[in-house]
């Protein structure tokens, strides 16, 4: 269980030193993927699925990290060396050594530390497993060493763990997600506002909690997990973001955020980033629609059709989706959900579909046969409404 939002809270003493203990979710996206890297909308929710981090001071001058997935295995690293050492390291650690960087980076020297991982969230299904670690290891180390330190810090250090030391170009939003989600909301987060890197701005600023309270409501968010893994540090999500930034210097512009509508983009000569293009400043404007309608106390099945407008877009204009993210979307669909749409970078991954609770349990093996029956592996598939961000362990 996951406390409040106070720094210190939860450090307890243990024999070899203080201890922390952390837990961060993992997230899907109601609505507005690729938008974030582009300073746009994005509207994620928190699910119940989290990885958990306890860090433990030692008198040792490295970094031990071990991971409940990875029995008998510890990686160790001299703390004076992370950067030299970083091809060397497997890459689960490598993501929390780079948040020990990131500290560094700030000046926040991080003692020696023996840091321990268990992680629910399943890795390369889109649901952001990566930023749910950077998170949990970044609150732990804070209230270990720099308590000072607010939420926006937190996820700009989770960011440049992603970006910097991993490799992975993400955006903002995963952090953002796993760090300021709270129970029965979406976060609608204005990027441009918002800012991005060190110094941005408050953890508070573009952001708001948008009601969407999916059990009062009587629906579920029924993830489909087509065990097609996704890799952010792969070439795909990087050259997506290339196209994106390219289209916006043929704009003119210093993002795609800065287009007003569809239109402006026929100007765009390649037909390869006028389709990238098109898919970001219609996905703002979905999201937009989406959050209008919450806000305005709209039942949540309404933004059924926005969703699976967004998978249409996704798959046709920026290409990211894949045949089993299709038949899931398809399926679910016909089987009586609401709208359905693929999550995360693409290229595998998971889908999510807006569905009573009550026809959860129906539309499920529905989306399995259906896939199997085109010839992929049979979907993990599990029902989550918004949940907390993430917080220290008490």
């Amino acid at each position: 269980m996951t406390g409040g939002r106070s720094g210190a809270a939860g450090r307890v003493r243990a024999q070899n030193g203080p201890v922390n203990t952390w837990a961060a979710p993992g997230r899907v996206t109601v609505i507005g993927e690729h938008t974030d890297y582009n300073a746009g909308f994005v509207l994620p929710v928190a699910l119940p699925l989290v990885t958990r981090c306890t860090v433990r001071r030692t008198g040792e001058p490295v970094a031990r990290m071990v991971s409940a997935q990875r029995p008998g295995e510890t990686v160790t690293v001299a703390l004076a060396g992370l950067a030299e050492a970083r091809e060397r390291i497997p890459g689960w650690a490598r993501y929390v050594a780079g948040v020990i960087d990131a500290f560094a980076a700030r000046g926040i020297a991080v003692p020696g530390v023996r840091i321990e991982v268990d992680g629910a969230v399943p890795i390369g299904a889109g649901l952001s497993s990566s930023a749910a670690l950077t998170c949990a290891v970044a609150g732990a180390v804070r209230d270990l060493c720099a308590p000072e330190l607010d939420r926006r810090a937190l996820i700009d250090i989770a960011v440049a763990a992603e970006n910097h030391y991993v490799g992975a170009p993400t955006g903002v939003l995963d952090q953002a997600a796993s760090l300021l989600c709270t129970a029965g909301h979406a976060l609608f987060l204005d990027v441009r506002q918002f800012g991005a890197g060190p110094g941005g701005g408050s953890a508070e600023a573009g952001c708001a909690q948008i009601p969407f309270d999916l059990a009062a409501a009587g629906l579920v968010l029924l993830v489909v997990d087509t065990g097609q893994p996704h890799e952010n540090a792969a070439g795909g999500y990087a050259r997506r973001r290339a196209e994106c930034e390219a289209a916006a210097r043929e704009l003119g512009v210093r993002s795609l955020r800065e287009i007003a509508g569809p239109a402006q983009v026929t100007r765009i000569g390649d037909p390869v980033l006028r389709r990238r293009a098109r898919h970001v400043v219609t996905e703002n404007a979905r999201v937009a629609a989406v959050a209008a309608r919450l806000r305005a106390g709209a039942d949540p099945r309404e933004i059924g059709p926005i969703l699976t407008e967004g998978h249409a877009s996704l798959r046709d204009d920026f290409e990211v989706s894949t045949p089993a993210l299709d038949e899931a979307v398809d399926a679910a669909i016909a089987a009586g959900a609401y709208g359905a749409r693929m999550v995360g970078g693409g290229f595998g991954g998971s889908a999510i579909a807006l569905v009573d609770r009550a026809r959860a349990a129906a539309v499920a093996p529905a989306v399995g046969q259906r896939l199997t029956a085109a010839g992929h592996p049979r979907p993990r598939t599990f029902a989550v409404v918004p949940s907390a961000g993430a917080g220290p362990v008490r």
